[in-house]
């Protein structure tokens, strides 16, 4: 299954009000597993940044003026071009990064994203660990990732969506990266159906965790058993 885990910074919270897109981070996922294959972009909003999202952010009008707008091909259709089909992960993104993201689009002429097609980890925090804090931040301090160069340099949509990346798999027990445990279903048998492959033993035996203290302790209890007991049977074969 492939999964795109994406973030976005806006110039504010409402598209309707005139705010923009300045920054798309985006961190693919196959089978519960970062790829390492990214996608990422600063956008012009053609507009002043307010200084509270400036605070959040640290992108300035300045910084983005020679940046492309939105409906650049190496912006608007190139993102879409890296989500293709998979499912989207975002924080939020169903009350906000999705509907700024889908009017931007529609204002674009360009093709709108399915909502029924996205994860939002602020839902799926909020219901794993009810009345806790959910912030990305919060989250990231509850599995222990490092947020040094968050806290160095704020927020930004690629280093967001990274965090995010790792902090979906420690919230839905996905596998670690370049590991895959998907059953194999290519072993038939001579009836067409799927074999079962054979369990794998270990070369050596582990070491007994039983101490002699407890060894002895049990082989009293026995003892004062009936002689029918199945400890008897067992210790006796």
């Amino acid at each position: 299954m492939r999964q795109i885990v994406f973030d976005l910074e806006t110039t504010g919270f409402k598209f309707s009000e005139g705010h923009r897109i300045v920054e798309i981070g985006g961190v693919e996922m196959v089978n519960g597993a970062v790829t390492g294959r990214n996608f990422h972009t600063y956008v012009n909003p053609e507009r002043d940044m307010p200084i509270g999202a400036y605070q959040v952010h640290g992108l300035s009008a300045e910084f983005l003026r020679d940046k492309p707008v939105f409906t650049d091909e190496s912006v608007a259709a190139a993102f879409l071009d890296f989500i293709g089909d998979a499912q989207l992960v975002a924080h939020n993104g169903i009350g906000f990064d999705l509907p700024f993201l889908n009017a931007e689009l529609k204002a674009a002429g360009l093709r709108t994203l399915d909502k029924d097609n996205i994860v939002d980890t602020l839902h799926l925090a909020r219901r794993k660990f009810p009345g806790a804090p959910a912030s990305l931040d919060a989250l990231c301090s509850r599995f222990g990732i490092d947020t040094s160069t968050r806290e160095r340099d704020g927020h930004g949509a690629l280093l967001d969506s990274k965090l995010l990346a790792t902090v979906y798999i420690e919230l839905t027990g996905g596998l670690q990266a370049g590991l895959d445990f998907r059953r194999d279903d290519s072993a038939t048998g001579s009836n067409g159906k799927r074999m079962r492959a054979p369990a794998r033993q270990r070369p050596h035996a582990l070491a007994s965790l039983v101490t002699d203290a407890e060894r002895e302790a049990h082989t009293e209890f026995v003892a004062e058993l009936g002689d029918d007991a199945v400890w008897k049977k067992v210790l006796a074969s």
